[in-house]
């Protein structure tokens, strides 16, 4: 086990080296987008872990009633802080982008799911000419998810892959990477709803290169999920219809 720890750890320095020395030749800058509500409890086991070599956190706050904000600011004394001007993840999620600075956008879940640490894994196919990385639960990989969820996601990833030709094992994924500049193909008008399902259509839809890229999840560190699964199912079965019949 140990060594196998070693190996990895090894293999995170490699794909970090590579990633630090395309960064430095091509001038580029990354930022690592949050969108939270009512996160206080699980941003210290997110924050401290991002990356130094990412240039901007930016974090997209729903108008949290604990001290989120707070701690963020607490935890990382150099991020950048907005509110969302509407309500749901997806409107925090455009505004994010529309407000990132960066070349490059990660974006990480707040509640402690996806680790921080396995940014580099996500920002390499990009320099290597692939336009979006999305994250995967299911790539070889066995996710802490109730099995209402489970069934849920593989639902609608298949109804996905028929209607739009994908071949994707994940499609509600909240770990991604992508080109700023490919946003005005996801979002043409600065109105589209851009949760990860939507986004995920969109990309296959605009002709873009996407790859799948593991990502591990241990769950939620504390609290509970503020989405309601049936009212979050019908959400996006509505956005899936309607992308399929959109032009």
């Amino acid at each position: 086990m140990q060594e196998q720890g070693c190996s990895q750890a090894e293999s995170r320095d490699r794909t970090e080296d590579a990633l630090l020395k395309a960064k430095a030749e091509r001038r580029l800058s990354i930022t690592a987008l949050i969108c939270t509500l009512n996160e206080e409890e699980s941003l210290p086991h997110v924050l401290p872990r991002i990356p130094d070599w990412v240039d901007e956190v930016l974090l997209v706050d729903g108008h949290s009633r604990d001290r989120t904000v707070e701690v963020a600011r607490e935890l990382r004394p150099n991020i950048r802080v907005v509110y969302q001007p509407g309500e749901g993840k997806g409107d925090a999620l455009r505004y994010g982008i529309q407000q990132a600075t960066g070349d490059i956008i990660v974006t990480l879940d707040a509640d402690g799911q996806t680790n921080p640490e396995n940014m580099a894994d996500f920002v390499n196919p990009l320099l290597n000419g692939y336009d979006f990385s999305k994250g995967s639960r299911f790539l070889n990989l066995r996710p802490n998810i109730t099995p209402t969820r489970r069934f849920g996601n593989w639902m609608f990833t298949v109804l996905t892959n028929m209607l739009f030709g994908t071949r994707y094992t994940d499609l509600c994924a909240g770990y991604n990477a992508f080109w700023k500049r490919i946003y005005e193909k996801l979002d043409p008008d600065g109105t589209s709803f851009l949760d990860e399902p939507t986004i995920n259509i969109k990309i296959k839809k605009a002709g873009l290169r996407v790859v799948e890229v593991p990502q591990p999840d241990v769950g939620r560190i504390t609290g509970k999920g503020k989405n309601h699964n049936l009212r979050q199912g019908w959400r996006i079965l509505k956005n899936i219809l309607r992308e399929r019949f959109r032009g």
